[in-house]
């Protein structure tokens, strides 16, 4: 059963492959059309007679990156909109540099009509493409049929996060650890996949290993050390395999790059802002007086503490009793500058300032407040390794998590990102970061939180009342 479902895997990756390159190849012939008939073909020079398929070739390996670096070509994978707006957003920075492309090469500036057209174009074919293969994807791609082992209640949260995609998962039963492993094996055979969740360690190894041998599809959630052990260096000067972990956060070369990096980017975008940021200041001093931005003390690299900046988006003293409140959509503290700031996420351009002035960057574990740090750091001892580099305006949490994402998991995203950095992670991330904004906010708001509280009490419940039975069941 496990081989056929092995061979059957194999063919739906040759799919996918073949759907990306036969979008890529539209797109390709479509900028073809587009330059030979848009275009004075004597602008060009004609590389013996091959420039226009050289080009059309650069322009489909441009985008065959962008699709990529995007998550463009997850059909299924991501939600309808989520995968077209990372298509269409990989589509206008590709035609944006076509152009200009061209220009250089026809040493003048060229109309940009031709290319407008060819991004109508290119989103028409995408927008065909998305969800035509997304059709395809849910036919050949089932729900699998999964089974969940528990290593402590509160784990069972995951179970609602990957219900909320029923599409991809359908978990039919909860095995906890007290089951045994002699229990679980026996349990877990006759499923396609098999979900680990925080189970202790001999026990999850143990498991595992009999997953890999029956060739069982498994799915760990990883404990920090294993998030760690993952951006180990390799050391094969000796027979037996070693992983280096240096733990010193990022290097001096991958800091001042990062540094560079924040500083080409943020001052060009300061400069643009400018007038919006006037503006905004202008409204918010217009309706109610009060001042114009709102401070809060933050820990950023190594515990140093600084004021985050942003445009004050509530009354004045909305948070006098001390501490904070987590605003609601429709909280009546918000103030009508305020909500359109927040929607548009105008509040946060004067973080701008703070990454210019070296207290962030742009990429990197946001910053929390002091008192948080310290509620925190009591129940995980580990939440300060997300000090090892500086707070980030972005970051794996900002564009995975959700309002509601527990510190723990924070962490492990996080964790995966300092572990795991480099120049082009940041690039890719500050780009999810605009599908983001452009997207429905991948958030849940805190009133869904005690309902989730609720499901999983009632879960819960159902789960040790069906274990008592079995336990009480007379032996045959």
């Amino acid at each position: 059963m496990h081989t056929k479902k092995r061979q059957i895997s194999g063919v739906k990756s040759l799919i996918r492959s073949a759907e990306g390159f036969l979008e890529v190849l539209a797109l390709a012939i479509a900028y073809y059309f587009v330059w030979r008939k848009g275009y004075d073909s004597t602008l060009f020079p004609t590389y013996f007679g091959l420039g226009k398929y050289v080009l059309s070739g650069v322009y489909a390996l441009l985008v065959l990156v962008l699709f990529f670096a995007f998550d463009g070509f997850k059909f299924g994978y991501l939600k309808r909109f989520d995968a077209l707006l990372s298509q269409w957003i990989s589509l206008f920075i590709a035609n944006f540099i076509t152009y200009w492309q061209l220009c250089l090469i026809a040493n003048v500036v060229i109309s940009p009509v031709p290319m407008l057209m060819l991004m109508v174009v290119g989103a028409i074919i995408a927008l065909f493409c998305v969800f035509f293969y997304s059709w395809v994807y849910h036919r050949i791609y089932v729900p699998k049929n999964m089974v969940m082992v528990l290593g402590q209640d509160d784990a069972v949260t995951l179970k609602f996060k990957m219900e909320t995609r029923p599409d991809k998962y359908h978990i039919q039963k909860l095995i906890p650890v007290e089951d045994g492993l002699e229990s679980i094996c026996k349990q877990i055979i006759d499923y396609d996949a098999v979900i680990i969740n925080d189970v202790p360690a001999q026990m999850r190894n143990d498991i595992l290993k009999f997953c890999y041998r029956n060739h069982i599809r498994t799915y760990v959630t990883p404990k920090l050390t294993d998030i760690i052990v993952r951006g180990a260096t390799s050391i094969t000067l000796f027979d037996t395999p070693l992983l280096l972990v240096k733990g010193n956060g990022l290097t001096p070369s991958a800091c001042f790059i990062k540094r560079l990096m924040d500083l080409v980017i943020c001052l060009p975008v300061a400069i643009i802002a400018l007038p919006f940021m006037l503006l905004t200041a202008l409204a918010i001093k217009i309706e109610d007086g009060g001042p114009i931005f709102y401070k809060q003390r933050r820990v950023s690299l190594n515990g140093k503490e600084f004021d985050v900046l942003k445009f004050r988006s509530m009354v004045v003293d909305a948070e006098k009793e001390g501490h904070s409140i987590p605003a609601t959509d429709r909280d009546p503290r918000i103030t009508k500058v305020g909500r359109f700031t927040r929607a548009t996420r105008i509040d946060e351009l004067p973080q701008l300032l703070n990454i210019i002035k070296g207290d962030m960057s742009i990429v990197g574990p946001r910053p929390e407040r002091i008192e948080h740090m310290e509620k925190y750091g009591a129940d995980i001892p580990e939440f300060d390794f997300r000090t090892k580099v500086k707070g980030g305006l972005t970051g794996f949490a900002q564009i995975y998590g959700k309002y509601n994402t527990s510190p723990y998991d924070k962490l492990r995203l996080d964790l995966m990102y300092i572990e795991n950095y480099s120049f082009i992670l940041d690039i890719k991330l500050i780009l999810m970061t605009i599908r983001i904004m452009l997207s429905k906010e991948s958030t849940e708001g805190f009133d869904k939180i005690e309902e989730a509280q609720r499901m999983k009490e009632e879960v819960l419940h159902q789960m040790h009342e069906e274990r008592e039975k079995e336990e009480s069941a007379p032996r045959k």
